[in-house]
C-alpha cells in the first residue's frame, strides 16, 4: 500500500501521552461498537465459558508492526509512523466518503479518530486497549490503541498495512452506521429482544461494517490507485481471522453460532467482497439479507 506522501487527516488527536485512566470497561454495541473490538476478550470468554462483555478489559496487548507499541516522546508523535499511517488512512475515508455523500447532494460529518494507550475516557464508558480499535457513537469518535496492530498481526495471523487500513474503514463504516441511524435503530430493539436475537442484529450490523470498508476499498483504489499485489489479500485474511467461528475453534476448539457477534470467517470475507465488488453501499443491506 503506497501510502507514504499522501494526505494526512486534521482530525485525529494523540492522547498518548494524557494518561489515560482506569475505569469499568467499554459498554458494547449500540453505545459503542468496535471491529477488533471484543477479539481478546471472546477469546477469553470462550475458554472460560463466560460472556465475553465481562471480560473486556482483562488483557492487553504488545506493540509493533506499522505502528510501535511504545511511541516516541514528546513532539516526536507526530513523526511516529503508525500515527502517520492512521491519519493518512483516515483522511482517504474522509475524502471517498465526502465525494460518495456529495454525488446525492448531502453533507459527510467526518468522525475524530482518537489515538492512546492502555485506557481512555470517552462519551461511551472507559475505553481500554484489550477492546481494540472501537467507535463510540455518542462523541463520533474511533478510539485505538496501536498496539492493537501487533496483536493483529502477531497473535491474530493478519500482517500487513491493508489489513490495519482495513480495521479503519471498519469503524469509519460504524460511523455511517451511526450517520444513518441504524446504530440507534439496533440500540432500541436491544430493549425489546433476547440476548440471542440481539447476538443476530449484532452480526448483521458488523458484516455492513465489512461491507462498507469493501465499498470504501474499492473507491479508494479506484482515485488513487495506491494498492499493491497482495493488500486486498490482507484485508481479506484479516476479515476471516478475526471471525467468531475461527476465534471459538481457536480459543477452545468448539464454536457455538448462536453466540457469534460479529460474523463467520465466510460471512465477513463475503462481505468485505460483496462491498469491494459493488462500490455501493447500497449493496451493504445485511438487515434485508435472508441470507448472510
Amino acid at each position: 500500500m503506497k501510502w507514504e506522501g499522501q494526505r494526512e487527516s486534521e482530525n485525529v488527536e494523540d492522547a498518548r501521552g494524557s494518561g489515560g485512566g482506569g475505569g469499568r470497561g467499554l459498554p458494547i454495541g449500540g453505545r459503542g461498537i468496535g471491529l477488533g473490538g471484543i477479539v481478546i476478550a471472546l477469546l477469553a470468554s470462550w475458554v472460560l465459558g463466560v460472556n465475553p462483555l465481562t471480560v473486556l478489559g482483562l488483557l492487553s496487548g504488545d506493540g509493533g508492526g506499522v505502528a510501535p507499541v511504545q511511541a516516541p516522546a514528546g513532539d516526536s508523535h507526530a513523526q511516529d509512523p503508525g500515527y502517520r499511517f492512521v491519519k493518512t488512512v483516515l483522511a482517504d475515508t474522509e475524502d471517498v466518503w465526502t465525494a460518495y455523500f456529495q454525488r446525492s447532494g448531502q453533507a459527510y460529518p467526518m468522525p475524530k479518530l482518537r489515538v492512546f494507550r492502555g485506557s481512555e475516557p470517552t462519551a461511551c464508558g472507559q475505553g481500554e486497549a484489550a477492546m481494540g480499535p472501537f467507535y463510540c457513537p455518542a462523541d463520533r469518535k474511533v478510539y485505538i490503541d496501536l498496539s492493537f496492530y501487533d496483536t493483529l498481526r502477531q497473535r491474530l495471523g493478519a500482517p500487513g498495512d491493508f489489513a490495519q487500513a482495513y480495521v479503519i474503514a471498519h469503524e469509519v463504516g460504524h460511523h455511517l452506521q451511526n450517520l444513518m441511524g441504524t446504530t440507534a435503530n439496533l440500540d432500541e430493539a436491544r430493549r425489546r429482544v433476547s440476548e440471542r436475537e440481539m447476538n443476530a442484529l449484532s452480526v448483521r450490523l458488523e458484516l455492513q461494517a465489512d461491507c462498507f470498508a469493501g465499498v470504501w476499498a474499492q473507491l479508494s483504489q479506484r482515485s488513487k490507485g495506491w494498492l499493491e499485489q497482495g493488500d486486498i489479500e490482507e484485508a481479506l485474511n484479516a476479515a476471516a481471522q478475526i471471525g467468531d467461528d475461527t476465534l471459538q475453534r481457536r480459543a477452545r476448539g468448539t464454536v457455538v453460532p448462536e453466540s457469534f457477534t460479529h460474523g463467520s470467517s465466510a460471512q465477513r470475507v463475503r462481505w468485505f467482497k460483496r462491498g469491494l465488488e459493488a462500490g455501493d453501499l447500497k449493496a451493504c443491506n445485511t438487515f434485508g439479507a435472508e441470507a448472510l
